[in-house]
């Protein structure tokens, strides 16, 4: 179990059926790595509506591979290195070609709605989507 400021086991008499999220955020937590590349955007539009944007200049739709597998959605970069230039053609290498994987884990109810690459952008649009069973109801209390 990872150290942390919070000992979020301590809430376990108050969730029941929780175990699992508790260690993926333990595993969340122990994992997580200061990358930068690419760099991305997480936008919260309404209680609903998300975008990510991630910026993958240099990669077509061939190039980018987006999985979604139980919550994880997965985006992978690949680059063809047949179009690459030699390293004897290129005076100064600022543009970062390289291959990457990112992943984000979403909740239960969040779909993803469009995923498209425009201009160097690629933009995963997500939905939280909350079935009827789930949405809050009223229930009549009967009289004795």
């Amino acid at each position: 179990m990872v150290k942390s400021l919070y000992n979020l086991r301590s809430l376990d008499p108050f969730f029941i059926g929780f175990e699992r999220l508790w260690d993926e955020i333990e595993n969340t937590h122990g994992a997580i790595k200061q990358r930068t590349y690419p760099p991305y955007n997480i936008i919260h539009h309404d209680e609903s509506n998300f975008t990510i944007e991630m910026a993958v200049a240099g990669f077509g739709e061939d190039d980018i591979e987006v999985h979604l597998q139980e919550n994880i959605l997965k985006i992978q970069g690949n680059l063809d290195e047949s179009n690459e230039k030699s390293d004897d053609d290129v005076l100064h290498r600022g543009i970062a070609n390289r291959e990457f994987t990112r992943q984000f884990t979403l909740a239960n109810d969040i779909e993803v709605k469009d995923c498209s690459l425009k201009k160097g952008m690629l933009t995963i649009k997500l939905k939280r989507v909350i079935p009827e069973s789930k949405k809050p109801k009223l229930i009549p209390v009967n009289k004795g």
